[in-house]
């Protein structure tokens, strides 16, 4: 994303078109691209710990939605920048918007694994780890390809938007089951 997006920005060519040059003073992807996730396993055992004190559907709950916010913000700004003629001054707002969705999938992460220790019994809880931890490796691989896929459609706004909609519907899959009135298992 840092490549393309602020690699190159919009330049007005003689008759009025815009067309994506190479941005001269865009900021390198291998200086902060790191952050982001370096973030996020950071603060993962903080999500367990939380949800020690406050429960693991609450915390994911409230970390939904903020992705969900995030994710849109992000995809704004994305937008912005991939048609601005100087992208870089929207890189830092980027950078912090990503930082504050890797810092909540990583909280989430925490009350998730959090949360499967108290829904499952001693048998069911080693498959069900094992299996949301594929289902985590498949979004590391899934999310970059479905980003890269609208970076180069031209639509990067879209993939954050689409993003925005799966938090969304996590969010609501997480209330009816845990957090509504006579929920199958009550904030565990």
């Amino acid at each position: 994303s840092i490549n393309v997006i602020f690699g190159n920005m919009m330049e007005a060519t003689a008759d009025g078109t815009l067309i994506r040059v190479a941005n001269p003073e865009a900021p390198s992807a291998l200086t902060w691209a790191w952050i982001g996730p370096f973030v996020g396993a950071l603060i993962r055992p903080l999500g367990g710990w939380i949800s020690d004190k406050v429960g693991g559907s609450i915390v994911t709950q409230i970390i939904s939605a903020v992705m969900v916010v995030a994710s849109i913000a992000t995809g704004y700004v994305m937008m912005q920048a991939y048609n601005a003629t100087d992208p870089n001054q929207f890189f830092w707002l980027f950078l912090l918007l990503f930082i504050v969705l890797f810092a909540a999938s990583g909280i989430g992460n925490g009350s998730t694994f959090r949360s499967i220790g108290v829904i499952f019994d001693q048998q069911q809880k080693g498959p069900v780890l094992g299996w949301t931890s594929a289902v985590a490796a498949y979004g590391a691989f899934i999310a970059p390809r479905v980003m890269g896929e609208q970076i180069q459609a031209g639509t990067p706004e879209l993939a954050m938007y689409g993003f925005a909609v799966f938090y969304a519907i996590c969010l609501v899959i997480n209330w009816w089951f845990y957090l509504r009135k006579g929920a199958y298992v009550k904030n565990p």
